[in-house]
């Protein structure tokens, strides 16, 4: 984070991240874990307005802008679409302190992923939605890397619509990308969670329209990330179209790894591991865990 805007020639910093979701119970006894109980958390309230045009032009860029509120600080941050999958995700950010509610224009306009937009989109700029939640942030070191875990539990906020946030994100400050995995392994024995391939303002910008669009599916790796925001999307609309889209996504999963033994055996057990409410059970995270792996390295589990 830079107490400054950044300029045009700064090399935005890479986010590697794993988001997973949590359920209402995991979301409760994961502080409790003995590899979180070893730490003491900082506890933060976090209050994030998020801007677009009213026509969504950021959101269609796969860009995501706002202003955080945080112990007495107000942050600038944009980030840009990620690459990845299977709540693994690598993405450019920008980050800096502002001095009140309102945004940084001149820092945007210096940025080029907002140059490209052009200077009519920055000027329509306006809030569209609020994420109100609290954080408990730990640094870990594991397996010779540097962590942040933190847990999220709050709400998203679009015009009248509210969806609950309970999150748990891996982000690697430090060492390899394999300790992000390594490390959710280990959660994942005692705590049932699963991938999210859908960003909080993804979220919350579907929930503002009401529409959750999904995509074709053809391979095992195309079927699984369906099923993952078909998922999001059941319990932030509560339609139940999307909880049997998940079913039907992990089905075809199941059925097009049919010759991969070892991607089998974990998309059944998927298929298994999904409650009546649309809730992962703990075989079901892991059994995740293992094909998000696989898909993030590109090769199929054979």
């Amino acid at each position: 984070m830079s107490d400054s805007a950044p300029s045009f020639a700064d090399v935005a910093p890479q986010e590697i991240e794993l988001k997973l979701a949590l359920t209402p119970e995991a979301a409760d006894t994961l502080p409790c874990h003995p590899l979180l109980a070893a730490h003491a958390p900082a506890v933060q309230t976090l209050a994030n307005t998020y801007y677009d045009t009213p026509e969504g032009t950021l959101a269609a860029a796969r860009i995501a802008l706002r202003l955080r509120r945080m112990d007495g600080v107000i942050l600038q941050t944009l980030k840009t679409a990620g690459h990845g999958g299977g709540g693994l995700s690598t993405r450019s950010e920008w980050e800096w302190r502002v001095a009140d509610d309102a945004l940084d224009l001149a820092g945007l306009a210096a940025l080029a992923p907002v140059q490209a937009l052009g200077d009519a989109a920055l000027s329509r700029l306006a809030p569209q939605l609020r994420t109100d939640f609290t954080r408990r942030r730990y640094e870990i070191r594991y397996r010779r890397s540097v962590i942040e875990v933190a847990l999220d539990n709050g709400d998203i906020i679009a015009g009248k619509r509210r969806a609950p946030i309970r999150e748990l994100e891996l982000e690697l400050k430090a060492g390899s990308p394999d300790a992000l995995w390594a490390l959710a392994d280990t959660l994942a024995e005692s705590a049932a969670l699963r991938p999210s391939d859908s960003s909080k303002a993804a979220r919350g910008n579907a929930l503002g329209k009401a529409r959750w669009p999904l995509p074709e599916a053809h391979t095992p790796a195309e079927h699984f990330h369906r099923a993952l925001l078909a998922l999001d999307a059941w319990h932030d609309s509560g339609r139940t179209t999307f909880l049997n889209a998940a079913r039907h996504a992990l089905a075809a999963l199941a059925a097009a790894s049919e010759r991969l033994p070892q991607q089998q055996q974990p998309a059944l057990t998927l298929c298994n591991g999904l409650g009546k409410d649309g809730q992962p059970d703990v075989a079901f995270g892991r059994a995740a865990l293992i094909l998000a792996r696989g898909f993030a390295r590109g090769a199929p589990l054979s």
